[in-house]
This record gives C-alpha cells, structure tokens and sequence, in this order.
C-alpha cells in the first residue's frame, strides 16, 4: 500500500476530530468563559481591596502579572479536563441526567489546577473572593450555555421551522455505486418519488438487484467504473444532486485487497466529490457507516470521538476528513452513517449479522452468537434509502455540512439481544454462545439529530425484519443463504476471481460483460435534460 496513503489512513482513527469547526468552537467559548470570569473576580477583588484600605490597584496588578505566567499552561490543563469529561467527544456520563454534575466538576477541578499553578508557578496565591467569584461566573456560563445550545437547536431545527425553509428544487439525481444492498433500495424509491435518476455502477455484483427496473423510463444507467473521471464527468451532466453509496463495504472484504479498498473508497470519493464541486452541484450525500465508531462504551453521536477497528472504518473516516475540508457555502457534502442493516433489498446479503442467525436459525435450527454482549445500532435497509430520501428533499440550509447517524435508539441491541429476538420466531432454533469471533466492535449509538432534525422515523422494527428473512425461505425466495452471491466477500474471492483487484482497467470490462448481459447501455436512452 502507498505510504501516503496509509498514513492518512492511519491519522484518522481513535480520537475526536479537534479541528471541526464546532468543537473549536465550543472549546474557544469555554476558554473565554473562563478567562472573562478570572477577571471579573480579580476586579471585584481589587474593589473589596479598594474599600478596605483605599488602593486596589496593587494587588490587581500582582493578580494579573501572575495571570500572564500561569495562565495559558492553565487554560491548556483545563482544556484536557474538560475534554477528559466528555465536554467534546460526548461521552455517557456528559451526556447524562448529571450533566451539571459533570460539568461543576470539570470546573471544579480547573479551578485547583489554577490555584496551584499560580502558587507554583507565580509564587503567590489567588485570592479567596477572586476564586470565588471567576468559579461561580465560570459554573454559570458554561452551565447557561449548554442549556441554550440545546434549547436553540431545538427551536432552529423544529419541523415548523423546516417547513419554512426554502427547499431547493431537484429533479434529477446521480446515484453512484446503486446496483448493491442499500443502491437497489434507494433506486425505487427514488422513482417512486417521481425523480428522473442517472445510475453510475460498474455493476461488480450483476445486474439482477434492479433487474425489474430495467427500461424505466426515469432511470439511465451508465455501466461504467466510478474511479474513471471521465465517466464521473459524464455521468454528471444535467445532475442536480449526487448521491455516492459506492464502495467495497464490510470489514472482510476490504481486507480482501488493502489497495483497492483504498482505491475505491477513498481516491474515487474525493475525485467524485472534486467533480461535482467543480460541475457546481451543491447537494452531495455521502454514505459513511456507523463502524467509524468502532469499540467504546459511551453512548455516541455525531460529535464523539472515533476509534475504528477495521480497514473498511478507517477509509470512511479519511473519506469523510475528504469531504469535509472541501465544504464551502455553495458545496456543503452531507454525510450519513448507517447503522448495522438488515433486511431484504434486490441484492439480499447473508454477510450480516441479522440476516445471517436469521437463517441459520431457519435453515440449521442453531443461532450462533459471537460476542453475545457486544452493542450494535440496527436499521432496516430501507430506512436507511428512507434517509438518503428525507436528506435530498430537507432544505440544504438545514442539512448541508452535517452528519448524521442513520437508525433509531430503539434498535440498539446486543448480539445476545438478537438472537434471542431470532428465536422468538423460530422457537425451534437452539440459540449457541461461541465467545468472540475478533470482531471488537461495541457501540451504541444516539440517533436523535436526524430524528429531530428531518422528524425520520423508521418503518421497520428488527422484529419485522427477522419475519421478512423468514418468510424470504419460507416462499422460496431464498434457498442457499452460503451462496457466494449473498456476500460480498465471498462474491469477490469466489466469483471474481483471485486476480480482478490487480488489474488496473481491464477487469472492469470483462467482469461487467460477464455480469451484466442483460444491459445494453447503448440503447438506454438519456432522460436526464
């Protein structure tokens, strides 16, 4: 693998992207916080002392020169303690009932290391009423300030507000990478919805996901490889929005081919993001993916620290880096991490993990759990085209430059949780706890922005999702889940070929041609104008 490449890979992972605008932000504002109620305390201070003996000026003075020496290793201490609390990455306790505990605490403890610096440090020491009064502002605007963050977000972002809110007009959409799991799901709705959609895929995996939309007179499909800027440049023409679900997704089969993985999930986003930047095109919806968040503890948002355990996490976070350093205010990229999918789409996959003990449990009456406490957050595959779907027709002003986690609090689970949901429809099936497989995910995920944001609610449960596996075998729909075409890493070792990844341009042609006879994309007609 490149170097360059992999150190930037590297760079990404296991802690809070500190130079995001709004962490800054926050931070810069608790500093000022801070330092405005150190001064305030040293005037009132030098005032008591100006009444008691009728000069303060001296001791205001001593205050401030001491200030001056200790005060900025004090401001970067208190800026660790309060990033050790949460007050950035979002960790549980922050994010809790106790949250004024938790912040009068970080301040709390701020405040010893500033007197012991100034004693230490200075050779003097702070003033009791000085103290006082800088902790007592600092408690109260910090306290204040989040309370009326959270208030204005909720006023900012009501649906009543969202309804006002000019939406922009948009007709005819790209969709890069849509013949897959999620792209079958997103195409018909897409349609259903009445826009016109150009479809840019090298179709890897075949035709048959969206073999029935074939010849629909709103659809184009351009059967080419999205790593080639002339077909991106191309397939552009006429787009109003790009929607860029393209990628080798799932940790095993990125790890198939380090290369290309990077190739395809990196190199070719920021190159499709480049162009679409450079076509004017203001709305972009990239697909990250909850794995970014890899093991931890807490309970996450979108403003938590990352700490990704595989290939497949690490390039959606540089990728995700990519894109937001191109943001500018007429190209504002909107990134959605999905949760764990399940579900059935026009390309089923039985590589995941609901899908997966679903059938096994109808097949081989054994539901075989890895990691039984192990948190995930579910979705439905098409709740996740649900979101893509609310995010393209929100206002731009009420979406452009964010992420947003894609799921419901309600579909947090255990890997344990899942299979004893599993077996309360398939009663027959013994559930079997196998320890851990290595898999060293754990994470469980807020998804209120989206919720609150676009009002999005899921319209299927995991319940509902486990009877449609079910019924998938129970109609014959499905009848060997092992089927290479069922998972992406198996397609890739098996059907493929061991040599497709090696071959720069090549592969793509033959491997098209044996996977997609049914399209002759020099007959589909062009419908986007």
């Amino acid at each position: 693998m490149n170097n360059q490449t992999t150190d930037r890979i590297e760079s990404t992972g296991g802690r809070p992207n500190w130079f995001s605008y709004e962490i800054v932000i926050r931070a810069v504002a608790d500093l000022l916080v801070l330092n405005v109620s150190f001064l305030i305390g040293f005037m009132v201070t030098a005032l008591i002392e100006r009444e008691k003996t009728g000069s303060g000026t001296a001791l205001l003075n001593e205050m401030l020169q001491g200030y001056a020496v200790w005060g900025w290793l004090g401001n970067l201490l208190a800026l660790a303690i309060f990033s050790l609390n949460g007050f950035y990455t979002r960790g549980r306790a922050y994010r809790s009932r106790y949250k004024a505990l938790i912040v009068a605490q970080a301040v709390g403890l701020s405040f010893l290391c500033f007197a012991a610096l100034d004693y230490l440090v200075a050779g003097i020491e702070i003033p009791r009423i000085a103290l006082i009064v800088a902790l007592s502002l600092s408690l109260v605007g910090m306290v204040a300030g989040r309370v009326w963050s959270a208030v204005w977000k909720r006023l900012a972002v009501s649906e009543g507000d969202l309804a006002a809110m000019p939406a922009e007009e948009v007709k005819h959409v790209l969709v890069v990478g849509g013949a897959g799991y999620v792209g079958s799901a997103l195409l018909r709705k897409l349609l259903d919805r009445g826009y016109n959609v150009r479809l840019l895929d090298a179709f890897m995996y075949g035709d048959e996901p969206i073999r029935d939309l074939i010849g629909h007179d709103r659809l184009e499909i351009m059967r080419a490889d999205f790593r080639q800027v002339d077909k991106v440049v191309q397939a552009m023409k006429g787009a109003e929005a790009v929607i860029h679900i393209g990628a080798i997704v799932g940790d095993p089969a990125c790890a198939l081919d380090e290369e290309f993985t990077i190739e395809v999930n990196l190199n070719a986003t920021r190159m499709i993001a480049e162009v679409a930047k450079a076509q004017g095109i203001r709305r972009f919806i990239f697909a990250s993916t909850c794995s970014v968040y890899g093991a931890s503890d807490d309970y996450l948002d979108e403003r938590s620290a990352l700490n990704p355990v595989s290939l497949y996490a690490r390039s959606k976070i540089a990728s995700e880096k990519v894109l937001q350093s191109m943001t500018t205010e007429d190209f504002r990229p909107v990134i959605l991490r999905f949760g764990t999918v399940y579900g059935l789409s026009g390309r089923t996959r039985f590589d995941l993990v609901v899908n997966l003990l679903t059938a096994k449990a109808v097949v081989d009456s054994k539901i075989t759990v890895f990691g039984a406490d192990q948190w995930r957050p579910f979705v439905h595959v098409q709740d996740t085209a649900l979101a893509v779907v609310k995010v393209l027709e929100a206002p731009l002003s009420a979406v452009g430059g964010e992420i947003f986690n894609v799921g419901s609090d309600e579909q947090n689970k255990t890997l344990g949780d899942i299979g004893k949901m599993i077996r309360d429809q398939v009663p027959t099936a013994e559930i079997i706890s196998s320890g851990n497989d290595g898999d060293r995910r754990n994470y469980r995920v807020d998804f209120s922005k989206l919720k609150n944001r676009l009002d999005y609610k899921p319209e299927w449960t995991l319940e509902s999702g486990i009877a449609q596996v079910i019924q998938a075998f129970e109609t014959g729909k499905v009848t060997n889940y092992q089927d290479a075409a069922y998972s992406n890493v198996k397609f890739l070792q098996e059907k493929a070929g061991p040599n497709v990844f090696r071959t720069e341009n090549g592969w793509l042609r033959s491997l098209v041609d044996a996977t997609t006879e049914s399209i002759d994309e020099d007959t589909r007609p062009i419908v986007l104008k």
